[in-house]
């Protein structure tokens, strides 16, 4: 066998193709300079080197860097091709209620189920548990204000899914919608002005459902 750590540039390239391939998950180039026997400088510079060479070559396929890793994507100009071959790939479309309450996640996370319902104005406790099955979305901590609510925020994956290498690449709100009508909704519905409404009003809802609560709890007089 030829030992790692005398790779010559070509071999390096193809040792990391190779393990690339073969990966579901972004995989740093600190990782991948660990298995070659290189410094994470002459793998970046490896990688650098692929990515361009796709990109030049228009390949089917790109390498790109996203959530503090590597990892291979098909070419988005063969998106309709590809899409039409993985037909059982359940999460290739998400529907105009799971972009929504994806978007309100995104960009207020940490969030919390009632946070959503105020920003959206119906009901999302069905589109979250959605997304949290299909990895996009994940439990964050609990909210001491709320009476310990669960709070949502994304994941890697989401990231993955869509090309961020991290939360700070985050498009505009309005080029997260894939279309005129959830551009519209983001317009009226998620804009910084009715996002600060909208919680201040689901904060006096819960503040006024736990005043209820409290004069609904039977006193001592009610005790033995």
């Amino acid at each position: 066998m030829q030992e790692l750590d005398k790779l010559d540039v070509n071999s390096i390239r193809g040792a990391l193709e190779a393990m690339l391939l073969v990966s579901s998950d972004p995989v740093s180039a600190t990782d991948l300079a660990a298995v070659l026997g290189i410094t994470p400088g002459e793998a970046s510079g490896a990688l650098a080197d692929l990515a361009a060479e796709y990109s030049d070559a228009n390949r089917g396929f790109q390498l790109r860097e996203v959530a503090g890793g590597w990892r291979l994507f098909t070419h988005p100009a063969f998106h309709d091709q590809v899409e039409a071959l993985v037909m059982s790939w359940d999460t290739r479309k998400l529907s105009q209620a799971a972009l929504e309450t994806l978007a309100v996640i995104a960009y207020h996370q940490p969030v919390t189920r009632e946070g959503v319902k105020a920003i959206r104005g119906v009901n999302s406790d069905g589109v979250i548990a959605s997304l949290v099955d299909k990895g996009l979305v994940r439990e964050a901590g609990r909210d001491p204000q709320r009476a310990q609510a669960i709070r949502y925020a994304t994941t890697q994956a989401f990231l993955e899914r869509f090309g961020l290498k991290s939360l700070r690449e985050l498009p505009d709100l309005e080029q997260f919608a894939p279309d005129e009508e959830s551009k519209k909704f983001i317009r009226e519905r998620l804009s910084g002005r009715v996002i600060e409404s909208t919680l201040e009003e689901a904060e006096a809802d819960f503040e006024e459902e736990r005043e209820l609560l409290s004069d609904d709890m039977p006193g001592d007089a009610a005790d033995e």
